[in-house]
């Protein structure tokens, strides 16, 4: 893994706990420091926020949420002590314009000659011939920057599209688990006892869309109907509880688990389904050889989902949904070829350890276009 050889800190609106082994990997990467700047999220987004961090050290922004949804703003109230205590010598921000401290946060590193780098799944706007204002603005917020991180390659095509040079952009696909040590794990060539078992790890929410899961189980034949297996909490647990007790009763939930708790499950489950948004759980679960049934939603799933080792569907479309699983659910000895190619791509490309040597490669690419000291700087020098 790279070293990044000059203190680092990063702002982010919130820090989710899901985020943490991230933050505590680039921090063992960063002998210099690594500095974290993060507020709280608002009530209603049903998000656990990390407290302490053990290899960074984490300041706690107060946040002041305006407005919502596409006028949502947000103001973090106490960036100007943290940076003139932690002293960064690069600062990677969010990528994004609705965070009104962030420009004031840029000219404090500008003035000091600090290089600066955004971070953020992209730009969708960029796709866009009717963006108009909203495009100018993001236009001149990006070309700020010296480097950008995008989470995905169309996170990194959108960035270009508005104007930034390509060679500046660097692709950190999103990670949440490290390189897995273990061998891929064995699994029979036959479903145990007869019924395969289909796994979701996530929050409970509405937009996580566990409910299409449920309707599309009940859906498919007697013979392929899998056990449904749901780990996670969140606002609508006790409506989904309900939904499959009236519809699919061949469903447990088990609560929210994390770290040793949740290996188990994933060694005993054959297939992996994200209906809806998010999906860092996704590259967890092809850790453990699984292959993957994925709702797209922000562009980011490419990076883990191919045709061989899992599907991308359509957001929202339960027929599709159900059609998948018949289809993946009938061939249980394909599945198990689909969950080797999962480990292959985990265990080569997308960890926390990429993640990490991409952000030291950004940090190298700022540094040199901004001027600043820092040892091979230069990415095509001698």
């Amino acid at each position: 893994m790279s070293l990044i050889p000059i203190r680092v800190g990063i702002q982010q609106r919130i820090l989710p706990n899901y985020r943490a082994p991230f933050f505590e990997a680039l921090g063992v990467a960063c002998p210099r420091g690594l500095g974290v700047f993060a507020g709280l999220p608002r009530p209603g987004e049903a998000v656990e926020s990390q407290r302490t961090l053990q290899s960074a050290e984490l300041s706690r922004a107060r946040n002041l949420h305006l407005f919502g949804g596409r006028f949502y703003l947000c103001w973090q109230a106490g960036w100007r002590s943290w940076l003139e205590t932690w002293q960064p010598e690069v600062l990677i921000l969010e990528a994004n314009p609705r965070y009104l401290s962030t420009p004031l946060m840029m000219r404090w590193m500008r003035r000091r000659r600090r290089p600066l780098i955004g971070w953020g799944l992209g730009a969708p706007l960029a796709e866009s011939d009717r963006a108009g204002l909203e495009k100018v603005i993001w236009q001149r917020f990006i070309i700020r920057f010296d480097a950008l991180i995008a989470y995905s390659q169309r996170g990194a095509a959108q960035y270009a599209r508005l104007g930034f040079d390509p060679q500046r952009i660097v692709v950190a696909p999103n990670a949440v688990a490290p390189r897995p040590l273990q061998p891929p794990s064995q699994r029979p060539a036959q479903f145990e006892a007869g019924r395969p078992c289909v796994l979701y790890v996530g929050r409970l929410q509405a937009r996580k869309r566990v409910d299409l899961l449920l309707r599309a189980c009940a859906d498919l034949p007697q013979q392929v109907q899998p056990e449904v297996w749901i780990v996670g909490d969140g606002p609508v647990r006790a409506e989904l509880e309900a939904l499959a007790e009236s519809i699919y009763p061949n469903t447990r939930f088990w609560g929210a688990l994390f770290g040793s708790e949740l290996e188990p499950l994933f060694q005993q489950a054959d297939l992996f389904v994200l209906p809806g948004s998010g999906g860092l759980a996704v590259q967890q679960a092809m850790a453990y050889a699984l292959p993957v049934v994925v709702g797209e939603a922000d562009g980011t799933q490419s990076e883990l989902v191919t045709e061989q080792n899992g599907w991308l569907l359509p957001p929202g479309d339960w027929t599709a949904l159900r059609d998948t699983l018949y289809d993946a659910l009938s061939e249980p000895t394909r599945l198990r070829r689909m969950g080797l190619v999962s480990y292959q791509i985990v265990h080569e490309r997308v960890n926390l350890e990429a993640m990490v040597d991409a952000f030291a490669r950004a940090v190298e690419l700022a540094a040199y276009h901004c001027g600043y000291p820092l040892q091979r700087a230069n990415p095509g020098g001698d």
